[in-house]
Formats: C-alpha cells, sequence, structure tokens
C-alpha cells in the first residue's frame, strides 16, 4: 500500500512552526497570520484550525472544499484537558475538541467524501472509552465532580456512538472507530504519568500505534468490514 502520489492534508491547533520546517516530503503550511510555506513536492498541505471553535472548523471546510477532494478522513486529533476549561463559546474544552470538533468537521466534510470512488472515515477514539456508558444527560459532565481522564473516556465513547449513527446515516462511506493500542506518546506521559510509568516498555511505539489505523484507511480488506465497527489497535499484531 502506498500513499504516492496522494495528496495529504494535515490539521492542527498549533499556531507555532518553525520558519521553514525540515519535511522530507514538502508541501505548503499555511495559516490566517502568515503566508503558506511551499516545497517543490507540492504534495502535503498543513491547516491550522482550533478543532475546539466550531465557526473555525467550518471555515476551513468552505475554504478546503474549493481547493481539494478528499477519500479518507482520519479524526486524530485530541486533548485531554485535565482541569475544567472552557473555550470562547462557552463550551467544556475536551467535549468542545474531541466530540463537537470531530462531528462539525466530519458531518462538514461528507458531501466531499461523498463524491469518491471507496470513502472512508476514521476516527481514532482510546480503550478508556470501555470505562464509560453514554451520558446523554450532561455530555459536558457539568454534574460531577471533574476528571479530565473519566471525561476524556466519556468523549472517545460520543465518538464510538457518533460512528455508528453515521455509518447508518452513510451507507456510500465507510467508518470505522478504533483503539491505537496504549502508545508511548508526549499525551499519554503528560496526561498520564502513573499509569505511563507502570506500563514502561509495554507501551507500544508511535509506529505501532499508527498501524491499524493506516489499514484502515488504506486496506482493501478494511471496507470488508462492517461499517460503523471498533477495531482493537493490536489486533493486526
Amino acid at each position: 500500500m502506498s500513499l504516492r502520489p496522494r495528496t495529504l492534508s494535515l490539521m492542527t491547533w498549533r499556531s507555532k512552526f518553525p520558519e521553514e520546517p525540515s519535511w522530507s516530503l514538502g508541501g505548503t503550511a499555511a495559516s490566517e497570520k502568515r503566508p503558506p510555506w511551499r516545497s517543490p513536492s507540492e504534495n502535503i498541505f498543513l491547516h491550522i484550525v482550533d478543532l475546539s471553535l466550531p465557526k473555525s472548523v467550518w471555515k476551513f471546510v468552505e475554504n478546503f472544499k474549493q481547493e481539494h477532494t478528499l477519500n479518507v478522513l482520519i479524526n486524530n486529533a485530541g486533548c485531554m484537558v485535565n482541569k475544567r476549561e472552557l473555550t470562547e463559546d462557552g463550551l467544556e474544552k475536551n467535549f468542545a475538541t474531541n466530540t463537537l470538533g470531530v462531528y462539525v468537521l466530519t458531518t462538514a466534510l461528507i458531501p466531499v467524501l461523498e463524491k469518491e470512488h471507496d470513502p472512508r472515515v476514521i476516527t481514532v477514539s482510546s480503550g478508556g472509552m470501555l470505562v464509560q456508558k453514554l451520558n446523554t444527560d450532561d455530555p459536558q459532565s457539568e454534574r460531577t465532580a471533574f476528571d479530565g481522564t473519566m471525561v476524556y473516556a466519556q468523549n472517545k465513547r460520543q465518538q464510538v456512538v457518533l460512528t455508528e449513527r453515521w455509518a447508518r446515516a452513510h451507507p456510500a462511506i465507510h467508518f470505522s472507530c478504533m483503539h491505537p493500542g496504549w502508545v508511548d506518546t508526549p499525551g499519554v506521559r503528560l496526561s498520564m504519568p502513573g499509569f505511563h510509568a507502570r506500563l514502561g516498555a509495554r507501551l507500544r511505539s508511535e509506529a505501532q500505534g499508527a498501524d491499524t489505523v493506516l489499514w484502515l484507511a488504506l486496506a482493501p480488506a478494511a471496507t470488508a468490514q462492517p461499517s460503523g465497527c471498533f477495531f482493537q489497535g493490536d489486533f493486526l499484531s
């Protein structure tokens, strides 16, 4: 399986990057505050978008669909904020980013995906969702003592439910949700230091953590699986 000569678009919430990113594949980095950085190959585009702000996501989609097609959408951006923090729209930051942002982005891009052959949407959830039932009465965790880890787990359960609903509503697109396994990432080290210390060398590498999401995005066999399923990250091992 190969991405070349595909075009790759990356979304990130970060606003600070080196003036000239040293990417071997090249591409375009753009934000509202700086002109795009270009390389000769021009097959990678970097879009700086705050996923916690619905208006920012809508604006990105409106611009994106004027210039790009889309075959595969991978929802991977997320956060685990351990203290209650509200966005400028008054939304709890984890919910706004992990659930609402993913919902707005995916829903807005469905018409773009439906124009292509073999379109797919993969949402990177977490095994943490297994400790949470869907709480429809308190989606922003406002009625209980705030626990960032449990809020994150609830968000990941919400993503699984959204994936199941999208799969039923849009049969022309193959939807899947997955847990990458417990991976040694900066996010795990910073957000769950005790968990990271206990598992240590048993954590998966970042490359191993990407295996299932890439299989779901690229392998013909992936679409033989029912749309809307949840995949455990190490099932390919």
